[in-house]
């Protein structure tokens, strides 16, 4: 086996990790909807989005064969981190400033309308207020976790393929 073959292979590897622990997240954040009965907000939900998205596109491009379709997959699971920061940067900003608001009227229909609402309402259907301080998980809130995992996506990727790329040459 080359090197090139060898250091893409690390790549996807690192790729099915990061969908793996996406779905995990997600895992959690439903058992915290169901068990816990922390109900989600339209922010929540988006963020849920952002972390399906990472997967989808992680798991797409470990299945890839060549290393530009893996990069253009990296390349979509960093678009849909800088989603996820935006929502989760959103949200953890109305949780320090409680009389700010998610705008729960205007998201709700929105998120509501998207089509995973319809088709897995428990997992993607707003049920709860961005303002609502559940207790948090290791002294963070959940949005200020999830902002944590998206920062390290944007940040962990890229440079993956930067040093992986660099030592394959």
């Amino acid at each position: 086996m080359s090197d090139n073959m060898m250091y893409l292979r690390r790549e996807k590897r690192f790729l099915v990790l990061l969908g793996v622990i996406c779905l995990a997240m997600i895992g959690g954040a439903l058992y915290m909807q169901v068990v816990l009965e922390e109900a989600p907000c339209p922010l929540c939900i988006l963020q849920r989005y952002a972390l399906l998205f990472i997967a989808i596109f992680a798991f797409i491009g470990a299945a890839m064969p060549g290393s530009r379709s893996v990069t253009l997959l990296e390349g979509l699971v960093m678009l849909s981190a800088l989603g996820g920061i935006a929502a989760a940067g959103r949200h953890a900003y109305i949780l320090a400033n409680p009389t700010e608001s998610c705008g729960v009227d205007i998201l709700q229909p929105i998120v509501d309308g998207l089509p995973l609402a319809s088709w897995f309402p428990l997992g993607f259907q707003v049920d709860g207020f961005c303002t609502t301080p559940y207790p948090p998980v290791l002294g963070l809130s959940l949005a200020q976790w999830a902002l944590v995992a998206f920062v390290l996506t944007l940040v962990l990727v890229p440079l993956g393929i930067l040093l992986n790329r660099r030592n394959g040459r």
